[in-house]
């Protein structure tokens, strides 16, 4: 049997997801108890007693009333005090609720058995009203402040998660161009500079590759530049599609063109990969009228590979680059032209 009796203080009670008030859940099975922890409390204000006298449904009431303080008998007819102790302890909904064991005798062994399992206080029944009242409202007191002191630690944890996912997109848009999603000029400027730096320190290889749309302007002519935009965005897309690694990085480099940034990769890779990347645009078949290489839309693509030195510099590799795309441009368009001067590798 369950017993409730709540007084109205004139304070708020528990919104959602809060308790503001002192809940008192007595589970024990001889009523005059019950009783007379009832009259102890009447007068008490901020206080809800709460009285269980089956041992069975002590739990489940425990969680419904939302205790902020247990008060257990140690014997009960079919399940004994520690038992219950134990099983409050064991549910997360229940398990840092203060419990206060009532015992009808000072047993040092039985005490002892009770902070074992788990007890946070200990009273020889019935205790007098001025002690039973302030263990009450003590340890309630620190329940409630450890329960705010979690939501707080909850809200600051949820605040940090949403500043950091904003401070990651106002670096994806910082970093990103606008129409295609690739990575921007500035980032591009930003990013070899560090991969010239770490190559110059590991001695390895670097490469970059320059990707031009054919014939673009005659697309823009012929179709327009919404339509041009949206060849862009394709040719963005699949360009990101087919790099395999992290650590590559494509950006839109001016206009129509684009740029790759492969560290570790000598010149055959960066071949391998120019014309893989050549392939995946034309295997798009998209239309181009005006084309004139083909029937639909291309690129070129230059590229240049350099184990960094201390006397050059990135703007040397990216220049050796531009020139193999050009020299690609000049062969006929639709085709991938690695460096060959002195700086290539």
């Amino acid at each position: 049997m369950t017993e409730t009796e709540s007084r109205d203080s004139g304070e708020p009670g528990p919104s959602a997801g809060k308790v503001s008030r002192v809940m008192v859940l007595l589970v024990d099975d001889q009523a005059m108890v019950g009783e007379a922890v009832r009259r102890a409390l009447l007068s008490q204000p901020g206080i809800d007693f709460h009285y269980c006298s089956d041992p069975a449904e002590a739990l489940e009431v425990a969680e419904q009333v939302r205790a902020t303080v247990i008060l257990q008998d140690l014997v009960m007819p079919t399940i004994d005090g520690l038992t219950l102790v134990r099983r409050y302890r064991a549910n997360p909904a229940t398990a840092e609720i203060p419990i206060v064991v009532l015992s009808t005798k000072e047993d040092p062994a039985a005490k002892g058995d009770a902070f074992a399992a788990g007890a946070n206080d200990y009273l020889v029944k019935l205790p007098s009203q001025v002690e039973l009242i302030a263990r009450i409202r003590y340890h309630s007191r620190a329940y409630l402040n450890q329960l705010e002191r979690d939501e707080a630690y909850r809200a600051l944890r949820v605040s940090q998660r949403q500043l950091v996912e904003k401070n990651i997109e106002l670096q994806r848009m910082t970093h990103s161009d606008g129409l295609t999603g690739v990575c921007n000029r500035r980032h591009f400027d930003e990013y070899i500079q560090e991969e010239w730096s770490r190559s110059l320190r590991d001695q390895s290889a670097l490469s970059v590759l320059m990707i031009d749309i054919d014939d673009f302007k005659q697309y823009n002519d012929t179709y327009g530049h919404l339509a041009g935009d949206e060849v862009l965005k394709k040719v963005a897309s699949t360009l990101q599609l087919n790099v395999s690694r992290s650590t590559d990085l494509v950006a839109r480099f001016g206009g129509e063109e684009f740029a790759l940034i492969m560290r570790t990769t000598p010149r055959e890779g960066a071949f391998a990969v120019a014309r893989k990347l050549r392939l995946s645009v034309q295997d798009l078949g998209l239309v181009h009228g005006r084309s004139s290489v083909a029937g639909h839309l291309t690129v070129s693509v230059g590229g240049a590979s350099v184990i960094p030195s201390r006397d050059g510099s990135f703007l040397d590799l990216i220049e050796a680059a531009d020139k193999a795309l050009y020299e690609a441009k000049r062969a006929g368009k639709n085709q991938e032209m690695m460096y060959k001067g002195g700086s290539g590798q």
